[in-house]
Parts: structure tokens; C-alpha cells; sequence
């Protein structure tokens, strides 16, 4: 890759790209951290190993995937630069966004209504056990996960509004409330399911013949209307974007017809990811309720993409609303300068989070697992996910270069070569001992998003004929190097405080909350103090409007 056409530049403080990064990361942070609670809570309710966990996991991800497949890649790929070039039209778009907006309501009610109604396609993301065999779910098993479908499937409806008025605020530069809105659907999945706790603390959760209708209602009913408070937060801040909403159902004339043939390839691309997910949740169900499956994968996602949400999201985000201007205006280099200064910012930030959450898997599993057997399981599909982590938000900020471009085609095709490497690997996985087949999957991932960043840098590369990457290795060497002594620090901790030999730090949910904190800020005080020894641009950059608020006389 060539490093001349994209010399590093800090940018502005005029641009507002920091002070937009700061407002997402503030929410995001909030947002997340209650989101990990909720997802410990809902660990330490149904367990992690077990059928109720596996089916609840299955039936509520079931939305996600439906509104991903119909609507996720329209939303967040196409509609922003679709909304900056509207803008330049004599009522600033808002035509455009009341046509879009209405039509979105509509189509979505009406696919929400459907999902909900072919509830027992559960079926299609897991393996039911044959011929004696432990492998799979059994019968009843698949009964109480069609019951969890049939509550969390309407989420469908409200996910897709979350995501098209989120997506309409950040393309009118009003940030905030999109990472804000999960905050609210968090505190309400966490009352839920300490409601639950209080009314049903005697009753054996992890075999599916316990279970009641109204057991069934209040855990799948509450994570729905917490999806439902997430989307309403959004309609408060509409004027604040200068928008007075009016439904507006004559959809044609305001160019439709561009956002759907824009929308094409990546609708294709995210069906064949989510096709890749169904294979992924079958071979998962492969391992049974005794080992580690999709429950145990999905936790050690949530923590993966704790960091990729509060850093990549709060930093891409608001870089990708300036890239889809400087797209428009055929201004390359400074499209080039800011995806070298979005991937060093959030390079910094992730080589840290990376290698300070592996260093800390064993004390984090334990949060959420309560047996020793079920956390150290957990640990190493959760170190074998965050090897990847870089590469995984890497590709997001470069797919996010392709959307600037309004290109969705090459995107399509480098993610469908991800996808039949992910597929590979998880069948291959399949052939793994029952007690292996959720770490198989979770390395798989981590290879394939290994490869997907070389094949999608290479693209870039040549479409915007150079990608100035060597500041960004420079960069990111210097920060390896401070690297090194944070993670011995935090492996000697790790050691003093019984990571590995069940002591201190895995006795309890508090105690390993306490050890993570102290290994966390060890790690970061070595890690951000050498970077300041070595005058890394990137933290001087990041750190200054802080450094001139404290300054005397300022």
C-alpha cells in the first residue's frame, strides 16, 4: 500500500469530529456497560450452559438476524449518504426523509406481523437430536424456544425503527440520541429480569419442562418492550434535527429508485451473512445443553463488541458522515486523510482493549458463569473472538469508505469470501469433540475476519488508487511496543491474584469485578504512560482538549 497520497493530519478541532466522537462515546459507554450488566443478570438467571439459555439466546437473536437480512444493510450503509445528498435540495431533504420514513413504518409493521407469525422457524437455527443422541435439542426443547420466538419476534418492527430514525438523526449531525436510546432498553431488560428472579427464584430454570407461559411472558415480553422504549426514545429529538415529521406515502420522484438499486448488493451480502449465522447456530446446538453452545458464544460476543461499540461505533460514525461529503465532492485525499485518522484513533484504543480483556477472559467469564467448568469454557471462546478484534473493526471502517463511495457491490463480494471461509471453518468444527465445537467456531471467526481485512484493504486500495497506510503501521508499531510491559503487568497480576489457579479472583462475581478493575487500570497506567514517554501523536491528539482545560489561565 502507498504511503504518499495520505501524510498523517490530525484534525481540526473546528471539524467537530472530536467533540461528535466524545458525545456517541459518552452514550455508547453508558449504553454498553448496561448492556453487560444485563447480559450478566441474564447469565446468572438462565445460566450459560443449559437449554433454557440456549433456546432464549436463539429465539431472541432471531429478530436481529430478520431485521439484518431485510432492512440492517439499507439502513446503515446506504441511507446517510442517500441523506446528504438529498440535503442539497431546495427543502433540505426533509421530503426525502418523510417519504423514507413512512415507507420504512409500513414495510417493516407488515415484515414485523409476518416474522411473528412464522414463530416456529426457530427450527432453521438449531439441530434437533436424533436417534438417542444427546447432540441437539430435544422436542420440548424446541417448544420453549418457539414460545421465546413468538414474544421476542415483534422486536423485528422496532429494531428497524431504532435503526432508520438513529440513522436519520446522525445523517443531520444529532449523534447523541442514537447511543443514548439503549440505555432505556437496558434498564428495562434488567428490571425484567429481576422481577423474574424475585418471583421465580425456586424454580430450576436451566431444563425446559419448568418452564410456564407466564415465566416464558415476562422474560421474552420485557426484552421486547425494552427494544420498544429504545425506538420511542428516538422520536423526542426529531425536531432537534430540524424535522417536522408528516407521513408522506406518494413514493415516488424523490429518487427511491437510487436507494433501492444502491441497496442491492448489500442486501446480498447480509443474507449471506446471515445464512453463514444459521449454519453457525446449528453446528453450535451440536454441542448439547452440557457444554459450552449459543449461549457461551453469544455472551463472549457481547463482550467482543463491548470495545468495537463504545471505540469503533463512537469514532467511524461520525468520520463516515464527513466521508460520504467528501465523496460527494470527489475530494479523495481528504477522504484518505480521515480513514487513516479514524483507524489510528481507534487503533490506539483497541490494542489496549484487546489484549486487556484477554488478559482478564478468566475473571470476566466467571461474572457470568457460576460453575468453574462452564467460565473457563466461556474464557477461551471469548480469547479466541477478541484475537480478531482488530481486523473486525478495521473492516468496518473500510466498508464504511466503500458506502461513502455509494459503492455496496465490492463490499458484497469480500464479505461473501468471508462468509464461505466462516463456513468452512464452522463445519469443520463440527467435527470437534462436543466440549470444543463453540471454541471452534469463535477461531474460525477470528481467521476469516483475519483474511477479510486483507482482501478489503486491497480493494479500497486500488479503487481510490492508494490508501496511505504506512502512518497507520507506524502508528500502530508504537503502539505494540507499549504494549509489551501493559501486558506483563497485567499477567503478573493475573498470577498474583489467582486468574489461573481458581484463587482471589474467580471466588466470587465481586471479587473477580474487583480484579478486573485493578488489572484494567494497572495495564492502562503502563499503557497510556508509555505512549506518553514515546509522544504518540494520537494520545497527544486525543488528550489535548482535556491538557487546555486544565491549563492555567485558560
Amino acid at each position: 500500500m502507498t504511503s504518499e497520497l495520505a501524510a498523517p493530519s490530525p484534525i481540526p478541532p473546528s471539524s467537530g469530529i472530536g467533540r461528535a466522537s466524545a458525545i456517541l462515546a459518552s452514550g455508547t459507554i453508558v449504553s454498553r456497560v448496561l448492556g453487560f450488566i444485563s447480559a450478566a443478570v441474564l447469565a446468572n438467571t438462565l445460566g450459560t450452559i443449559g437449554a433454557a439459555a440456549n433456546t432464549f439466546t436463539i429465539a431472541n437473536q432471531l429478530p436481529n438476524n430478520i431485521y439484518a437480512i431485510i432492512a440492517g444493510g439499507l439502513l446503515s450503509a446506504i441511507l446517510v449518504p442517500q441523506i446528504v445528498r438529498a440535503s442539497q435540495h431546495d427543502d433540505g431533504g426533509e421530503r426525502f426523509i418523510n417519504r423514507v420514513v413512512t415507507l420504512g413504518v409500513v414495510v417493516f409493521l407488515v415484515i414485523a406481523v409476518i416474522a411473528t407469525l412464522l414463530g416456529p422457524l426457530v427450527h432453521l437455527y438449531a439441530q434437533q437430536q436424533t436417534g438417542g443422541s444427546s447432540k441437539g435439542l430435544s422436542a420440548r426443547d424446541f417448544q420453549l424456544a418457539t414460545a421465546f420466538a413468538y414474544w421476542c419476534l415483534p422486536q423485528v418492527f422496532f429494531y428497524a425503527l431504532y435503526s432508520l430514525l438513529g440513522e436519520v438523526l446522525n445523517a443531520r449531525k444529532v449523534f447523541g440520541p442514537f447511543t443514548w436510546a439503549p440505555v432505556a432498553n437496558n434498564l428495562i431488560a434488567i428490571a425484567g429480569l429481576l422481577a423474574f428472579n424475585l418471583l421465580y427464584s425456586s424454580v430450576q430454570h436451566s431444563s425446559s419442562s419448568a418452564w410456564t407461559p407466564a415465566m416464558v411472558a415476562l422474560i421474552g415480553g420485557s426484552a421486547t418492550l425494552g427494544v420498544l422504549a429504545q425506538s420511542v426514545f428516538l422520536v423526542l429529538f426529531w425536531r432537534r434535527a430540524g424535522l417536522h415529521f408528516r407521513p408522506e406515502f406518494r413514493w415516488r420522484g424523490v429518487g427511491l429508485g437510487r436507494v433501492g438499486r444502491a441497496a442491492f448488493w448489500t442486501f446480498l451480502m447480509i443474507l449471506i451473512t446471515q445464512l453463514a449465522g444459521i449454519v453457525q447456530s446449528k453446528v453450535a446446538t451440536l454441542a448439547g445443553s452440557h457444554n459450552a453452545s449459543n449461549a457461551v458464544l453469544r455472551f463472549a460476543w457481547l463482550i467482543f463488541m463491548l470495545p468495537h461499540g463504545i471505540i469503533t461505533i463512537s469514532i467511524a460514525t461520525p468520520y463516515f458522515t464527513r466521508m460520504s461529503g467528501h465523496a460527494q465532492r470527489g475530494d479523495f485525499d481528504s477522504l484518505r486523510r480521515d480513514i487513516g485518522a479514524s483507524l489510528r484513533t481507534i487503533g490506539m484504543l483497541l490494542f489496549f482493549a484487546c489484549v486487556a480483556l484477554i488478559v482478564v477472559a478468566n475473571p470476566l467469564s466467571a461474572v457470568f458463569a457460576a460453575r468453574s467448568s462452564a467460565d473457563h469454557a466461556m474464557a477461551a471462546v471469548l480469547v479466541a473472538y477478541l484475537i480478531g478484534l482488530l481486523p473486525f473493526s478495521i473492516v468496518f471502517v473500510l466498508q464504511r469508505a466503500f458506502y461513502a463511495l455509494e459503492d455496496t457491490r465490492t463490499p458484497f463480494l469480500f464479505q461473501t469470501f468471508q462468509s464461505v471461509l466462516l463456513v468452512s471453518g464452522i463445519l469443520l468444527s463440527a467435527m470437534l469433540p462436543s466440549s470444543s465445537i463453540a471454541f471452534g467456531i469463535a477461531i474460525s471467526t477470528t481467521v476469516a475476519d483475519f483474511a477479510l481485512v486483507i482482501v478489503a484493504a486491497l480493494l479500497l486500495r486500488r479503487r481510490m488508487h492508494g490508501l496511505g497506510a504506512a502512518p497507520v503501521a507506524r502508528s500502530y508499531l508504537v503502539f505494540l511496543i507499549a504494549l509489551v510491559p501493559a501486558a506483563a503487568a497485567g499477567v503478573g497480576l493475573d498470577f498474583a491474584l489467582g486468574a489461573f489457579s481458581a484463587g482471589f479472583a474467580l471466588s466470587g462475581i465481586l471479587q473477580a469485578i474487583v480484579s478486573i478493575a485493578a488489572i484494567g487500570v494497572a495495564m492502562a497506567v503502563v499503557y497510556f504512560g508509555v505512549l506518553a514517554l514515546l509522544r504518540s501523536s494520537e494520545l497527544i491528539e486525543l488528550t489535548a482538549p482535556v491538557v487546555r482545560r486544565l491549563r492555567p489561565g485558560r
